[in-house]
């Protein structure tokens, strides 16, 4: 039986084939920001295989995610920038240095030690990366801003928490998200009726109120200050937010389909229904669970 490293170079080798003259049209067509959102929805998948528990539905998407590491790679190849070797190198490197209580003579005995030798070490790196920097790089610099907004929060939330800039409780965060919802009551307030309201179509007189830009702002200045809060206390209770709210929406998938269903025995649809019979029925979906 071939061992792993054959086995990959196996999926090397047909990635650039199907890249090379007389492969793939679509493949050969493809570019560095063609695939990007392609690597992206692959990451959700991984994820919503994990939290799914269906391991080997997980073992065919972990496939699908490498398969955007030798696409990029192999793209970077074909450009002379770098190679699948070098990313692999460059892997195996940093795995070892970033790991010296391992592979070294550094001692830690517990995940806090590990990662504040894994700050020290990063920053390390940075210096050596950018010697001419005449002034010290912000702590939250290496966070990408790319990246979903509930996670960036929660990951600059965090650095910051490792300098001492927290909350000293978590009572004093409950009392944040109080406050900031006394401050987007206050914003409201100033809104003429009717508020801002989700659009319903065919419900008459339901549409979406005009208000003027500068309300609109401060209306999602304040609604993004509640979330920043929120995903802080998801950080005090040691809590991922992007998990949470993902088992959210599944369970409020799940419940309007049921309520979907129910409606339909009827002949109904969601839209034909009244607030009212709607309410009673997601009620009875919360009792189904």
């Amino acid at each position: 039986m071939p061992g792993t490293g054959e086995r990959f170079e196996r999926a090397v080798s047909i990635m650039a084939r199907l890249r090379a003259p007389g492969g793939c049209p679509w493949d050969r067509e493809q570019t560095f920001d063609s695939i990007k959102p392609y690597t992206l929805e692959e990451t959700y998948e991984v994820f919503e295989a994990i939290d799914n528990r269906d391991w080997k539905e997980l073992e065919g998407e972990l496939g699908d995610l490498l398969l955007q590491v030798l696409f990029f790679s192999e793209m970077a190849q074909e450009q002379n920038s770098f190679s699948m070797d070098d990313v692999l190198d460059r892997l195996s490197q940093k795995l070892i240095e970033r790991h010296p209580h391992v592979f070294g003579d550094v001692k830690a005995e517990t995940s806090s030690e590990v990662l504040r030798n894994w700050d020290a070490l990063k920053a390390e790196e940075r210096k050596k990366k950018h010697p001419e920097a005449d002034h010290p790089r912000s702590l939250l610099a290496g966070i990408s801003k790319a990246m979903p907004a509930l996670l960036e929060a929660h990951k600059l939330s965090a650095k910051a928490s490792s300098v001492g800039f927290d909350w000293a409780n978590l009572e004093g965060l409950l009392e944040k998200l109080r406050e900031e919802t006394g401050e987007l009551q206050q914003e409201l307030a100033k809104v003429p009726a009717p508020l801002p309201s989700p659009r319903r179509h065919g419900v008459a007189g339901s549409g979406r109120t005009n208000i003027d830009e500068t309300a609109r702002e401060a209306l999602e200045e304040e609604v993004g200050d509640m979330l920043f809060v929120l995903v802080n206390i998801a950080r005090w209770l040691s809590l991922d937010p992007e998990s949470a709210l993902r088992k959210t929406n599944r369970k409020f998938r799940q419940r309007f389909g049921w309520i979907e269903e129910r409606l339909s025995r009827t002949g109904k649809k969601p839209e034909q229904a009244s607030m009212e019979e709607l309410e009673l029925l997601w009620q009875q979906a919360k009792q189904q669970e």
